[in-house]
């Protein structure tokens, strides 16, 4: 440790540390968010409009069910680090939009 460090009040110290925590799991949602987007319009762009009828009847599209478990996935995790690193309202919120996800 830096003797600039030592000389910092304990709350400027969890300001920031809160602040750049807040910081990685807002980008860590929104590159989960991302993929979700591209993943749902690379599939919607893939489906062709080919004006024949399908021969048998159409497999399930299991695309969106996974795309959205993966991303309530991410969102539980970070807020499970969040409540075990001792934030409880940022953990909570991230574990609510988890279970609106989910």
């Amino acid at each position: 440790m830096t003797g600039r460090d030592d000389k910092r009040p304990a709350g400027e110290r969890d300001a920031l540390t809160g602040g750049c925590l807040l910081f990685l799991v807002l980008l860590a949602d929104a590159a989960a968010g991302l993929l979700v987007a591209v993943l749902l319009m690379a599939r919607g762009l893939s489906r062709t409009d080919t004006g024949s009828v399908p021969a048998g009847e159409p497999s399930a599209d299991w695309t969106p069910v996974w795309s959205f478990g993966a991303l309530a996935l991410a969102v539980g995790v970070t807020g499970g680090v969040l409540l075990r690193l001792g934030h409880r309202g940022l953990g909570a919120v991230q574990l609510a939009l988890c279970a609106v996800l989910v």
